[in-house]
C-alpha cells in the first residue's frame, strides 16, 4: 500500500538547471538537494521543501508539461502570483484560492492556498 509521496519528477532541456535553480529555490523558497553522484552525471537538479520534493531531469526531446502537474500548497498565494510574471488566477478549486504559473522551461505549476 502507498504511504506517502517521495518526490514528484518534472522534465527540463540540458543546460537548464540555472534557470531552474532561480525559479525553484529563489522564487519559490525550496532548498537544492545534491544528487547523488552516479545520477548528478545525468544532469538535472534536485529540490527540497518542507513536505514536498521535485525533481528536474534532463531530458533529450523535452517538451514541458502543460497539462500534468505538481500543485504545491504556499502560505500567500498573492505574493507567489506577485513574485512570477504570467500567472493565471484560477478560484475553481473550493477551499482553495490558486494560480497557475510555468516555470523557465514551460512546465505547470499549480500553487494552492487554503481558504
Amino acid at each position: 500500500m502507498i504511504t506517502g509521496l517521495h518526490h514528484v519528477q518534472l522534465a527540463a532541456p540540458a543546460g537548464s538547471e540555472p534557470l531552474l535553480r532561480e525559479f525553484y529555490a529563489g522564487v519559490l523558497g525550496l532548498r537544492e538537494v545534491p544528487k547523488p553522484p552516479e545520477l548528478a552525471a545525468r544532469g538535472g537538479v534536485w529540490f527540497r521543501g518542507e513536505g514536498v520534493e521535485v525533481h528536474l531531469g534532463v531530458e533529450p526531446d523535452f517538451r514541458p508539461a502543460r497539462k500534468a502537474h505538481p500543485a504545491f500548497l504556499v502560505d500567500d498565494v498573492n505574493a507567489c502570483a506577485a513574485a512570477i510574471p504570467g500567472a493565471v488566477p484560477d478560484d475553481l478549486l473550493p477551499g482553495y484560492r490558486r494560480v497557475y504559473v510555468t516555470d523557465p522551461v514551460g512546465n505547470r505549476i499549480e500553487l494552492l492556498q487554503p481558504r
